[in-house]
């Protein structure tokens, strides 16, 4: 199918491709439902969408209730939240046990191993409110109120740059689908921002690529051993998969991962979890994951940011994406329900291409 191409405006091209190009195509499968035909708008160039809860364009609104359930409508959901990097979705009303039955169908939609289920975060206690599959997130706490904190004065805050991570990136079978609803809102701030990978990606030059493609990381979740131990407590396991087991917290993955929905490649290190790229000196490591973090914080093209209203939802691949909450509540509090599906083992396919070279090529058909 041939695919408009608008060359006096490059994001109106980008996005044009985007909404012809289908991972389901290229796989010989039927043709996909397009959510694109709904009201909304693409929040930057390389990442985000949102649907909007009313109309401004005379197309139709999409309700996440008009989803859940529909194994069609919820397949390209998970296809465009992997494509998009995150989605969001004003006014929608969906229970926490919802969010759980969701990001499970998009994981198992998109081709998910049987044996990689939902996520059981290592220091959520038992018998929790929402079920052991529902993380509570919260700037007062860590995941559950056993594990309280007390960084959250100005004085005290952590330097934001530090705070970007991919969900989980410590166990051995990671999170491939997120969703996080805030339930409590503060009266201002607490956003959350977003980063590509894909982006990330592209915008290194093809020396850097070729040097990173041959190498792996090793991420580990010391923060939360830690916070385990202070407290006399084990972690919690089997997590989710029965890979994601022990309590050290520790895996090896490559730098960088193709997305197996896609077929793009991404940058796959981030601050909060990755430690040492294993091929490296300690001091080469060092210096080029520094880097890699402040190519992932700095560049605000590869970013964007969300504010949160009530039951607005965001649903994210932390495959090819990063993302940061912003501290600046002070004694305001802000609570949500996040759930986390697991993936598959990260790994690079060499046939693999990038998001840029993608669109490029559909953008020529």
């Amino acid at each position: 199918m041939p695919i408009a191409v608008q060359e006096q405006n490059p994001i109106e091209t980008i996005k044009a491709a985007l909404t012809n190009v289908s991972v389901s195509e290229a796989k010989g499968q039927d043709t996909p439902f397009d959510l694109r035909s709904y009201s909304h708008f693409d929040a930057t160039p390389s990442i985000g969408t949102e649907f909007r809860a009313y109309s401004p364009d005379g197309k139709p609104t999409l309700s996440i209730r008009d989803i859940l359930g529909n194994e069609q409508k919820e397949k390209a959901l998970g296809r465009l939240v992997s494509e998009r990097g995150v989605v969001f979705f004003r006014d929608a009303v969906i229970s926490p046990n919802e969010q759980t039955k969701l990001v499970e169908s998009l994981g198992k939609l998109g081709g998910k191993s049987s044996t990689s289920g939902l996520h059981v975060h290592p220091l959520t206690m038992g018998g929790s409110e929402f079920g052991d599959e529902v993380s509570m997130i919260s700037n007062k706490y860590v995941f559950d109120k056993t594990f309280k904190r007390d960084d959250f004065t100005v004085i005290k805050r952590k330097f934001h740059a530090n705070l970007w991570h991919s969900d989980i990136t410590f166990e051995p079978v990671p999170s491939d689908y997120a969703t996080l609803q805030i339930r409590k809102l503060p009266q201002v701030g607490g956003d959350t921002l977003w980063a590509s990978a894909y982006e990330a990606y592209d915008r290194l030059s093809p020396v850097y690529k070729s040097l990173l493609e041959g190498l792996t990381a090793t991420h580990v979740g010391q923060g939360f051993v830690d916070i385990a131990k202070r407290q006399g407590t084990t972690l919690r396991e089997p997590r989710g998969s029965p890979e994601n087991v022990g309590q050290s917290l520790s895996a090896v993955h490559p730098v960088i991962r193709t997305n197996p929905v896609t077929g793009w490649k991404g940058l796959f290190v981030n601050r909060g979890f990755t430690k040492r790229i294993n091929e490296l000196t300690q001091h080469e490591s060092d210096n080029l994951l520094n880097f890699l973090f402040e190519h992932i914080s700095a560049n605000h093209d590869l970013q964007v940011r969300f504010r949160w209203e009530e039951n607005s939802l965001a649903i994210w691949d932390n495959r090819s994406t990063f993302h940061s909450a912003t501290e600046d509540l002070d004694d305001d509090e802000r609570v949500g329900t996040r759930s986390v599906s697991l993936g598959e083992r990260p790994y690079l396919d060499p046939k693999s291409t990038s998001r840029r070279e993608a669109l490029s090529k559909a953008r020529s058909q």
